[in-house]
């Protein structure tokens, strides 16, 4: 028993080390992607989301979308556009066709689709069912 255990256990530490030495190198580049390009990770989440929203309504062509994850629906509870919103909702926001996209991917469903009221000076919209967008000059 011991004279087997003596032959696997190095067999073992070597797949082991091995192992961790693959691991290690792929997120060692991994990590070396993301840090060359900090935007690869949203750039890959926005044409996922594009590519699933794409199957379930037709989407502007000429642009892409400015994507905004729901982290606290509270603070959106006062414009209508947000009323059925919740935490881990995607906004899609087309600023040329100045249209928004309220999608919830966890049940893969369009929840509201509006228009973008660009909001320059701060005043408070009256839009009944529109996004505001503030935009500084």
């Amino acid at each position: 028993m011991k004279n087997i255990i003596k032959k696997i256990l190095p067999i073992i530490v070597l797949v082991l080390a091995i192992g961790g030495v693959i691991g290690s190198v792929y997120y060692y580049r991994q990590y070396q992607a993301l840090k060359a390009n900090p935007n690869l990770e949203a750039q890959r989440e926005t044409e996922a989301l594009v590519l699933t929203l794409g199957k379930l309504m037709e989407l502007p062509a000429d642009e892409t979308p400015t994507v905004a994850t729901i982290t606290e629906k509270e603070k959106l509870k006062d414009q209508p556009f947000f009323a059925k919103a919740e935490n881990g909702d995607k906004l899609l926001a087309y600023t040329k066709t100045q249209q928004a996209i309220l999608y919830r991917p966890s049940i893969n469903k369009i929840i509201n689709v509006g228009p973008i009221v660009i909001n320059q000076n701060q005043q408070e919209s009256t839009a009944q069912n529109e996004p505001v967008v503030d935009k500084k000059k």
